[in-house]
């Protein structure tokens, strides 16, 4: 009994669930780590982690249409939890006194050592511009139409990474750098954000409907 018991609390969450989870949750550190380099594309400031951050839209939309709304939600606050404790984290290491024979104490907190207004700024982006790409999705899919699901991908998107864009690059660089600078980088993340989302559009039919 007790057997069969954990076994049914296993299959709980199918395995493909298991997996868009863990995608997700690893798309969003990974790219608030990546976010640390600042490139230069085509003229556009552009931070790294804004070549893999699209995706957590597009992840999270799988995990919706696999598990569930709820479950999206959950996964949204998750995240944003583990993302706080990265940086503080990361905060803690760079201040542990170094070994004197390392001698890299300096460049680490100075890459990893976080800024916390753009960490802060990260989150609430993160946080409220996901939830708003949750009820676009749930929007279209219960009340639009059921079929055509790569279009609850974009629609979704579409609303949702301008918005996502907005509060990070206002909350980050508003009144810190000049103001054709601060929508010179969001216009380029809106760009960059919209491609992989073009390209990541087939991936909503790699799980099945709840």
């Amino acid at each position: 009994m007790a057997v069969a018991s954990n076994q049914k609390h296993l299959n709980v969450i199918p395995t493909d669930g298991l997996v868009v989870i863990s995608l997700y949750i690893a798309a969003q550190l990974l790219s608030d780590i990546a976010s640390l380099k600042i490139s230069l594309i085509a003229g556009f400031s552009l931070d790294a982690g804004t070549f893999i951050y699209p995706l957590t839209f597009t992840i999270r939309d799988l995990v919706h249409k696999r598990l569930g709304k709820l479950a999206a939600r959950k996964i949204i606050i998750l995240a944003a939890g583990l993302n706080l404790f990265m940086a503080l984290f990361f905060y803690f290491v760079a201040w542990l006194p170094q070994d004197p024979t390392w001698g890299l104490g300096k460049e680490f907190s100075a890459i990893l050592g976080p800024v916390w207004r753009i960490v802060i700024a990260s989150i609430m982006a993160e946080v409220f511009s996901e939830l708003v790409d949750t009820e676009i999705y749930h929007l279209w899919q219960s009340r639009i139409t059921t079929k055509y699901q790569w279009m609850r991908v974009l629609s979704s998107n579409a609303v949702s990474i301008p918005i996502d864009s907005l509060i990070f690059c206002w909350g980050a660089f508003g009144f810190l750098l000049p103001h054709d600078v601060v929508w010179s980088i969001f216009f380029a993340n809106v760009i960059v954000k919209g491609a992989v989302t073009i390209i990541s559009l087939p991936s909503i039919y790699l799980v099945k409907e709840k």
